[in-house]
């Protein structure tokens, strides 16, 4: 915008100055025109009138170049040349911005206006110029002591001579003053308000910005337990939406990473239980002598490796089913057929011993999911065979899958004990088992409910458990999935 005034105060200066030099033209040649039309003694009298009425000098040279004919001489002076040294502070201040004007737009240079010491036509280029050429009018810009522009123009008037005037406009420069004092209050005024909307935006964006990078830097240098990012609640533009964002993702990396390290506990603590047991039986083979009690050890041995071996399997499986689920290209799954597939296979590999398991198969296409198919076989798999592992001998286990409005629900019945209410929420954590002194702690790690659930909850679903609808004993799993939208 600065530049901008710049150009345009240069071509306004211009333009008035050009609009004036045309003006002293069209004077000097009007005045040569009526001082030829008229008699020589009324020459004087009239050169006066006009200069006085143009507000000019007018001076007449005869074809040697001697001065005939003076305004000054026979009338008032029409302009006073100003020394700027009488002139107050404002005026130089004026004067130096002039000059600054002039050197950053590159204007040409204009010379300085000085009276000849001795005057004659010759001392004048225009005038000399116009002498050499009748049929053209010259004229000229040059600077007072005050830095405003004289303008002067020389016409050769027939039977008259060289005519000249002289005219000190400074109305130029008063026009162009006030036009830069006015563009200087709009730039001040929007230097101001540049200034103001830049406190508000650093106040309003930056501020808010540099504690939310200064938090990220923290959580980055591993201090994510000790940060506390800032949600900003009244803002509800974008800065409030990241803020809140950061928030979240630096609560869930802290819940993250307690996560692991309860994990890592927890496999530690499990890990450590087979390994003592099959120390000691190890340690103990070396000097039992009886084969029967050597049997038996080995028997522990074996079952221990089986443990740590369904362990660490679990424990893999486990880790790696976040990423494996947040990388998933998630299909549509008819829970219908999936279901009626799985309970197929149990029964032809004899995995539910002398427990029936019963499946209600919904309508093709009513209880379709978009999820990973081998993913919702696995948390539905789990579930069954833990209410397989529950129920009595002759048991029956129950599954149902059925699709209300926007929800699939699944539902596992057993025969079982049932979960009390104070354990239903423990039961899915990790590692966590509640099963009675005879069952065989090889076959199960704790870890078949806290998959399942993690599964449901990479499905954007829900596991609950709750007792039997019909009063029976036994626990009713129930699995909610979004609904798969109908094509």
């Amino acid at each position: 915008m600065l530049a901008g005034s710049f150009a345009y105060l240069d071509s306004y200066r211009a333009r008035v100055a050009e609009e004036r030099t045309e003006q002293a033209e069209d004077d000097a040649q009007m005045i040569g025109t009526a001082l030829a039309a008229v008699s020589p003694e009324k020459r004087a009298r009239l050169a006066t009138q006009l200069a006085l009425y143009e507000g000019e000098r007018v001076r007449v040279y005869d074809a040697a170049g001697t001065p005939i004919l003076d305004s000054w001489r026979t009338g008032p002076i029409t302009y006073q040349l100003i020394d700027p040294e009488t002139q107050p502070w404002q005026k130089h201040v004026a004067r130096f911005m002039d000059r600054t004007f002039d050197d950053i737009v590159g204007a040409d240079h204009v010379s300085d206006f000085v009276e000849p010491a001795h005057d004659v036509r010759d001392a004048w280029p225009e005038a000399k110029l116009a002498a050499a050429n009748p049929n053209r009018v010259y004229s000229m810009r040059r600077y007072a002591p005050d830095r405003t522009p004289v303008l002067s123009a020389a016409v050769a008037a027939p039977g008259v001579g060289t005519v000249l005037t002289t005219n000190n406009v400074r109305d130029i420069t008063r026009i162009v003053r006030a036009e830069r004092y006015a563009i200087g209050l709009v730039i001040g005024g929007v230097l101001i308000v540049s200034i103001l909307l830049s406190l508000f935006l650093a106040r309003t964006i930056a501020r808010p910005l540099r504690r939310l990078a200064l938090a990220a830097h923290r959580v980055r240098l591993g201090r994510a337990r000790e940060v506390v990012v800032p949600r900003l609640p009244s803002r509800r533009d974008e800065i409030g939406l990241l803020a809140r964002a950061l928030s979240d993702m630096s609560q869930a990396l802290r819940r993250r990473i307690d996560a692991v390290e309860a994990f890592a506990a927890d496999v530690s603590h499990e890990l450590k239980n087979p390994l003592a047991s099959l120390r000691s039986a190890v340690d103990s083979l070396g000097v039992v002598k009886d084969p029967a009690l050597q049997d038996r050890l080995l028997d522990i041995v074996r079952d221990d490796v089986v443990r740590l071996d369904r362990l660490i399997t679990d424990v893999a499986e486990i880790s790696r089913l976040d990423g494996e689920l947040s990388r998933a290209r998630f299909e549509a799954v008819d829970l219908g057929l999936l279901i009626e597939g799985m309970v197929e296979a149990r029964d032809e590999r004899g995995r539910n011993g002398d427990v029936r398991v019963a499946f209600a198969r919904p309508y093709i296409d009513t209880a379709v999911v978009f999820g990973d198919p081998g993913r919702l076989a696995r948390m539905i798999e789990n579930l069954i065979d833990n209410a397989v592992s529950f129920s009595p001998p002759g048991g029956l286990v129950e599954v149902s899958a059925i699709g209300i409005e926007g929800i699939v629900l699944i539902a596992i019945e057993d025969e079982g004990p049932g979960v009390p209410p104070d354990k239903r929420e423990t039961i899915f954590r990790r590692f966590h088992t509640d099963r009675p002194d005879a069952e065989e702690p090889e076959r199960h790690s704790g870890l078949g409910l806290a998959i399942a659930k993690a599964i449901a909850d990479g499905h954007d679903g829900t596991i609950e458990v709750r007792d039997r609808s019909d009063g029976r004993s036994g626990a009713h799993f129930l699995i909610t999935l979004p609904r798969a939208p109908e094509a």
